[in-house]
């Protein structure tokens, strides 16, 4: 189908996401059964955010700043690697499948 969901675990939101990576992937796994990919810890926000999260957040900026406010922000990237949605940690992902299944329409 082409589509792939990628995690960025990120220790600066009230220390929620304690330990090393291996933990990090084991706790998720038991607690949501998650089966996506999940990368390395990374900070997203401040002066050593990954230039991923830079990049994204410069493309779509959020309310009042551009910083990510809490962990579960999600951005949708289309086959380009462009952002073009970025949602709150709030929305449910299960709302973003309508504009998920038109970009898949469109890079068929």
């Amino acid at each position: 189908m082409g589509f792939r969901v990628a995690a960025f675990p990120c220790n600066q939101f009230a220390g929620q996401e304690p330990g090393t990576n291996a933990e990090i992937k084991e706790r998720m796994k038991k607690k949501y059964g998650f089966t996506f990919d999940m990368f390395a810890k990374i900070n997203v926000n401040g002066e050593d955010a990954h230039p991923l999260y830079k990049y994204m957040k410069r493309v779509k900026g959020g309310w009042f700043s551009n910083e990510i406010k809490w962990n579960y922000t999600k951005f949708l990237i289309n086959r380009q690697g462009v952002p073009i949605y970025r949602s709150s940690p709030q929305t449910s992902p299960n709302s973003m499948e309508s504009m998920i299944l038109d970009e898949l329409k469109k890079s068929a």
